[in-house]
């Protein structure tokens, strides 16, 4: 896997993935930013939602579940000092499908947590702690 960050001025960076996405990231204005794009680390943050997302809905895919809706919503708590790491995690998954069992969605997430999730893996040895939650709503 490669990616190439070039310098776009002030505090803005281009990223282009090695599969040939690019997107801008930037600091915040206090920093020298023009706020163009999300910070560095939400960006870590929204790679690691994407990931375990990706896993919960292919393992939900499999169990042949009807699903019309997944939403991720991240709150990351980050060391007052520097370097200013990610400390703690929370991910509450609101799955919304017709007849969905809990036990069910609450499995996908768990798989994800322990044994496919990457990032979220990787976070969780460098000391992080992250929680999960589930609410699963009738669609």
């Amino acid at each position: 896997m490669k990616a190439t960050i070039n310098w776009a001025g002030k505090a803005r960076f281009d990223g282009t993935s090695g599969s040939g996405h690019t997107l801008t990231m930037d600091g915040p204005p206090d920093h020298g930013g023009e706020n163009q794009g999300p910070r560095p680390m939400e960006m870590l943050l929204l790679g690691m939602g994407a990931c375990t997302s990706f896993d919960v809905m292919h393992i939900l895919g499999k169990s042949r579940t009807e699903i019309t809706g997944c939403v991720a919503e991240i709150e990351a708590e980050r060391a007052d000092a520097v370097p200013s790491v990610f400390t703690r995690i929370h991910i509450k998954f609101v799955v919304t499908g017709k007849d969905l069992k809990p036990a069910v969605v609450e499995r996908a997430v768990k798989l994800s947590a322990e044994k496919y999730c990457s990032a979220s893996i990787m976070l969780e040895k460098g000391g992080v702690e992250i929680t999960h939650s589930v609410e699963v709503r009738e669609a």
